[in-house]
């Protein structure tokens, strides 16, 4: 039985955004988690909100991790956890929000696009993408320990970094996204919550 991974961070944000996912999302059925990582939101999510299926999703290699929480959980509506590389092929299937957490500033700015794209695929008419992390405005870092974490993030991948909110947006826009909320977050990070046109 593969051990659960565990990532402190998702124990200190889940509450936050888990306001912020309960105030958009109590008419939502389908919800696709892109980038799951560890599979400790998913499970806190899906049993705070049991009306919603959250659907997750990763890279092969991160895929065991998931299962692992998933399987100790057992919840209904967290179905198998499927494998997503943002510039492979997308499910053939439609949902009503797309949730990530922490995962732009991990991708390559191509890998970014590729997410927009796909998101642009799978989100229904008048769905919801949800993302959360740490973000630019006008170029600027929101803090010293951004700036730090963008140094920290340069160092172990220099495709990596933290995204200018406005070049994100801009990505959403094009895909017929309109920004509803820009949250402030705890620890210098945000949670953006755009709506597709009908």
């Amino acid at each position: 039985m593969t051990e659960k991974p565990f990532a402190p961070s998702c124990e200190r944000n889940r509450g936050p955004i888990l306001e912020v996912l309960q105030r958009h999302l109590s008419e939502t059925r389908r919800l696709l988690e892109v980038g799951s990582g560890t599979g400790q939101h998913a499970v806190h999510f899906a049993a705070a909100m049991p009306w919603l299926t959250w659907q997750t999703s990763d890279r092969a290699d991160n895929l065991p991790g998931i299962t692992a929480w998933l399987d100790d959980m057992a919840l209904p509506n967290t179905p198998p956890t499927i494998e997503l590389n943002v510039d492979g092929p997308w499910p053939d299937a439609t949902f009503e929000a797309v949730f990530t957490a922490n995962s732009l500033h991990i991708m390559g700015w191509p890998q970014v696009e590729a997410f927009f794209a796909g998101v642009g695929q799978v989100l229904a008419k008048g769905g919801l993408l949800i993302v959360y992390g740490p973000f630019n405005y006008g170029g600027e870092f929101t803090s010293d320990s951004n700036r730090a974490f963008e140094q920290w993030l340069k160092d172990r991948d220099a495709a990596s970094g933290i995204r200018d909110f406005e070049a994100v947006d801009a990505l959403a826009r094009r895909i017929g996204l309109v920004l509803l909320e820009d949250n402030a977050m705890p620890a210098n990070n945000r949670c953006l919550v755009w709506r597709r046109g009908g």
